[in-house]
């Protein structure tokens, strides 16, 4: 329920890699949140008509984003917006485009924001996204925001210095440092009333969290990874995010990621709804298909049950999406099936041994399930 698939020019080869990992992995459906809407909608077509290989998916197109202070948007993909106004003509014009929601990112104006939300309901799109850095939280759940990615808002919401941060001026020993139970447990009844769905992307946020500390140079998925992925795009991000993770010693960071696993035991005990979703592929090595398994293990390490943790990729994102006839296995249902060998409810882990895949009723059993990964390993070779 958090993919990037077609990101301007950042991952050449999404349609010959990303797209089949996910079937390989048995990741039917996505939300791409934030791509480019002419080769969603060309791949959407395809996939539908089984030229190639792919996932159902549901799409945002370009992300509504400020500048930076360098006056550039921060990722591609996006439209710059800047003024109340230029949010209504982005949501306008992405509805005439024919996109399924609105996604919005962290650098969007405070007013902006607002605006962007209000013109979204008028037009019948749900809205998404990041909490905008000069947003609360709380005022993203009043505009009817239906999604919140990555936690974001929750501990600045929870923070005694709530203040700060919205002024761009705290940091994360501050964060941790300022948590009020009490100002949380306040937030976490808001979340759970307004049923405001969550992302936690957990996956992304232990491999951005302890980037310094992973073996990049030894990693079993390489071999699906094209040299521009890991050498550029990547690279680029890696060297964007150390000197600020660096600054942050490493036990406040492990503090921090234990704070992520806890607070989402929290707010789903007390009935706020979650969704799987890992930011793949911006994520370093956080891989396409393969990693919606590690957040179903982290969601289990969170407090939920294997159950529930499947529920947050199947009954959960059809129930989100409104698609009454997906996210169970009964007659008459989407034939989108998974076949395991080993029960997942005795092992959360067991969702990876897979037999085989049902893809919009097209059966892929595992000797075509190798083939394809197989086949996508050539191409990432090939790549340059």
């Amino acid at each position: 329920m958090h993919v990037h698939s077609a990101f301007g020019d950042w991952f050449p080869g999404g349609r010959e890699i990303i797209l089949p990992l996910f079937i390989a992995n048995g990741v039917t459906g996505v939300r791409d949140m934030g791509g480019d809407l002419p080769v969603l909608f060309a791949w959407r077509k395809q996939i539908a008509a089984g030229e190639i290989i792919g996932p159902r998916m549901v799409v945002s197109g370009p992300m509504l984003d400020g500048y930076l202070p360098n006056n550039k948007l921060r990722f591609p993909s996006s439209i710059p917006v800047t003024t109340p106004a230029s949010a209504v003509a982005a949501v306008d014009s992405l509805k005439d485009q024919g996109a399924d929601f609105i996604k919005v990112q962290s650098v969007i104006p405070h007013d902006s924001y607002l605006a962007a939300a209000a013109e979204a309901h008028k037009q019948g799109l749900p809205i998404v996204g990041h909490v905008p850095d000069a947003v609360r939280i709380t005022e993203v759940v009043a505009a009817g925001q239906k999604s919140i990615e990555h936690l974001m808002g929750i501990f600045e919401g929870c923070s005694t210095e709530e203040d700060k941060f919205i002024k761009g001026e705290g940091d994360l020993k501050l964060m941790l440092s300022t948590q009020d139970p009490q100002k949380c447990e306040t937030l976490i009844k808001l979340l759970a009333q307004s049923q405001t769905w969550q992302v936690p992307t957990l996956t992304w946020q232990r491999g951005g969290t302890f980037l310094d500390q992973r073996d990049l140079k030894h990693q079993p998925l390489d071999k699906y990874v094209p040299a521009y992925w890991r050498d550029v795009t990547w690279r680029r991000f890696t060297d964007q995010m150390m000197p600020g993770l660096l600054h942050d010693p490493l036990p406040l960071r492990q503090q921090y990621f234990a704070r992520n696993l806890q607070v989402v035991g929290t707010m789903h005990r007390a009935g706020v709804p979650f969704l799987a979703g890992t930011d793949t592929a911006p994520g370093v090595y956080i891989m396409p298909g393969f990693s919606l398994h590690d957040e179903l293990a982290n969601f289990v390490e969170s407090g939920f049950t294997p159950m529930e943790a499947l529920q947050t990729a199947t009954s959960n994102p059809a129930k989100f999406l409104g698609m009454a006839n997906s996210g169970s296995i009964e007659a008459g249902q989407t034939a989108d099936l998974v076949l395991l060998g080993a029960n997942p409810l005795d092992n959360i882990h067991n969702t990876q041994k897979i037999e085989a895949v049902i893809a919009n009723g097209r059966l892929f059993d595992r000797a075509e399930l190798d083939h394809i990964l197989a086949q996508v390993e050539v191409y990432a070779k090939q790549q340059k």
